[in-house]
């Protein structure tokens, strides 16, 4: 009931021409046009960007950050705590922060940057370090990752580390073949929800580029996505912005299509590779 019907009913008005007014059933026209839309291309290279970058810079902070937290033998619940709270803080209020604080008008990093002779980019006024600047804001807010994995980390047998320990194991040693094994689902899960979330994002995006373009606070105004120069504009923009500012309903559905299928093959790719890493050292 809330998954059958909407795809199929997804899967049905995407060989049509529908305004939520008018429905005329159109074949392949919406597909064939997909292969000829630049926009849509152009999100859809900004989306990968984002799940190949991001998604593993994410993963491997946030483990290397809960490996470090494991270690603290005093303060370790207040650094818990400093490093979870930006995950829970608003995605509006967190961007626009960020926004803010990287800006060179206004932020401090930049003024303390330049009295340290060094320039930082203008992150999201500028179109080849917008991403990047989506990145950090990624990597500031890794609260969610960071948690489960330190999780994880906690469960592991501390046996396992003294066996290996006089086996004569050292660090690297009994990371590589101790850790990650006993860590791997969950480094599946956080890799698989990531991938699927980035595939989704949305919101920090449309808000980086409104707020860094000067047009937050102009309420009732249309803003075109992706600024500066489409480099932040996403696929699941480009899909409400075609969708719920153009009506086109139809070619909409296309695109949640598409969207659908790339996350599918994502997550069986990563799950395939967890379980062959798993199966390797199990064997």
């Amino acid at each position: 009931m809330f998954f059958a019907y909407p795809l199929a009913a997804t899967v049905y008005f995407s060989f049509t021409r529908y305004n939520l007014f008018t429905l005329e059933y159109v074949g392949f026209d919406n597909y064939k046009f997909l292969l000829r839309d630049d926009d849509a291309w152009t999100a859809m290279r900004n989306t990968l960007w984002l799940v190949a970058i991001v998604v593993p810079l994410r993963v491997v902070f946030g483990l290397g950050v809960a490996q470090l937290l494991t270690r603290v033998k005093r303060g370790g619940a207040l650094l818990r705590s400093v490093f979870y709270l930006p995950y829970l803080i608003p995605p509006v209020s967190a961007t626009v922060a960020f926004v803010y604080v990287l800006n060179p008008g206004t932020g401090p990093f930049p003024v303390i940057a330049d009295r340290l002779g060094v320039s930082l980019p203008d992150f999201f006024n500028d179109s080849a370090w917008a991403k990047p600047g989506l990145g950090l804001l990624g990597l500031w807010a890794v609260g969610d990752v960071m948690i489960i994995l330190l999780a994880a980390l906690l469960n592991v047998p501390a046996s396992l580390y003294e066996a290996a320990a006089i086996d004569g194991a050292g660090a690297w040693a009994r990371f590589r073949h101790i850790t990650l094994p006993t860590v791997s689902p969950v480094l599946a899960f956080s890799a698989v929800t990531g991938v699927i979330q980035t595939l989704q994002y949305f919101t920090q995006a449309l808000v980086a580029a409104k707020v860094a373009s000067g047009q937050a606070d102009l309420a009732g105004t249309s803003f075109a996505p992706g600024y500066p120069g489409g480099s932040t504009l996403t696929f699941p923009q480009w899909l409400y912005d075609e969708g719920f500012r153009q009506f086109n309903m139809g070619y909409a559905c296309v695109l949640a299509l598409v969207m659908f299928v790339v996350a599918m093959a994502f997550t069986l790719v990563l799950l395939r590779q967890f379980n062959a890493f798993a199966g390797e050292e199990a064997g």
